[in-house]
């Protein structure tokens, strides 16, 4: 019968909410009975309207994704729920999944993967976009993982900065993102470590400072099997954040087996450092503030055997001398780094090690 399965939408962005329309126009059973743009109003609609099929955007205004829905899914059982989100964050993924939503589909997928995502659900079927389903078997934790091995870089920098006392206004400022998305990213990564609260985060990254590591194959995107190498670690210092990420796949390339920590100033790897104690740092010699000499001769001190490799895009001589009179092993053109030098650096610390 034409109609006679009742839709809500909820998204806060009208266009949006139209693309929906207009696509769920083509089922002709279904029959779009409200759209909403925030959660109060999402949860008048559902109590209202007593729909039977709910399309939702969770990052909406007065929302909070896990909690609400966990609570909409056990207030009307019998509601099919698909949830429409530009999110692939795999903690973000499989917390919605686990709270009892019927599908998790991706906004940049074809209209026509979001009809069948429809009718899949309505056919009791679950449904989980393609391209989220191979992230979620590359990246599923197994067993003897610890929580370092389940965040995603965005937590990971998350929680860098909670460590930093950052508050969720200042976090969505450096992140160039909203405090909405800051909050529901912040849930998400509650979850994964099983906290509560920012103090518990907090207390957690001190009490386990490998959670703030990114593993180097992953950096590097490659399948290259790690188990015979020795684990190295290496915070790389930089306030360039596409230099650091570059630097990070380059590491990651030349020794998977590595993990990688980042800090953009001197305070922040110096915390990071007396906790870590990394067996090698990268330090950029143009740094906020301090600089990245000072900065040397500072990681010296709280890591006495971190190897140091001062990097810089212009290489001046004097810089040199100043840097390896700080305690520095290697002074390092940043525009000449590549794998293989990368990979001769990281020889050097290995064969220290041995001795």
């Amino acid at each position: 019968m034409t109609g006679s399965i009742r839709v809500v939408l909820a998204d806060d962005h009208a266009i949006v909410r139209a693309g929906l329309r207009n696509a769920l126009a083509n089922l002709p059973e279904l029959e779009i009975v409200g759209e909403v743009s925030n959660g109060p109003e999402l949860l008048q609609a559902l109590e209202t309207l007593q729909p039977d099929f709910l399309v939702v955007d969770v990052n909406m205004p007065e929302f909070d994704p896990v909690v609400e829905m966990r609570q909409i899914c056990l207030t009307y059982p019998s509601l099919k729920t698909l949830v429409v989100s530009a999110y692939d964050d795999q903690a973000y993924v499989v917390g919605l999944l686990s709270v009892g939503v019927d599908g998790y589909h991706l906004k940049d997928q074809p209209l026509s993967d979001l009809q069948f995502a429809v009718r899949k659900i309505l056919g009791g079927d679950r449904w989980i976009s393609g391209p989220l389903i191979n992230r979620l078997i590359d990246e599923h934790p197994v067993a003897g993982h610890t929580a370092a091995s389940m965040l995603t870089q965005r937590q990971r920098d998350l929680l860098r900065l909670l460590t930093l006392g950052y508050s969720n206004r200042k976090i969505a400022f450096e992140l160039g993102l909203s405090i909405k998305t800051v909050e529901n990213h912040l849930t998400a990564l509650y979850r994964v470590i099983d906290v509560g609260s920012r103090l518990e985060a907090n207390n957690y990254a001190l009490r386990h400072p490998e959670v703030l590591s990114m593993p180097g194959y992953r950096m590097a995107q490659t399948d290259i099997d790690i188990q015979t190498e020795a684990s190295l670690s290496v915070l790389v210092v930089d306030d360039n954040v596409r230099y650091r990420t570059q630097l990070g796949k380059l590491i990651g390339k030349a020794y998977p087996a590595t993990s990688l920590y980042e800090a953009d100033d001197c305070d922040e790897a110096l915390q990071l450092a007396g906790r870590v104690q990394p067996e090698l740092a990268f330090v950029d010699v143009v740094l906020p503030e301090k600089g990245g000499i000072w900065c040397t001769r500072q990681l010296k001190t709280v890591s006495p055997t971190t190897r140091l490799v001062l990097i810089s895009a212009y290489p001046d001589r004097e810089f040199r001398r100043l840097g390896l009179d700080s305690g520095a092993v290697a002074f390092l053109d940043k525009r000449d780094l590549d794998a293989a030098t990368v990979y001769q650096v990281i020889e050097d610390v290995l064969n220290c090690r041995a001795k």
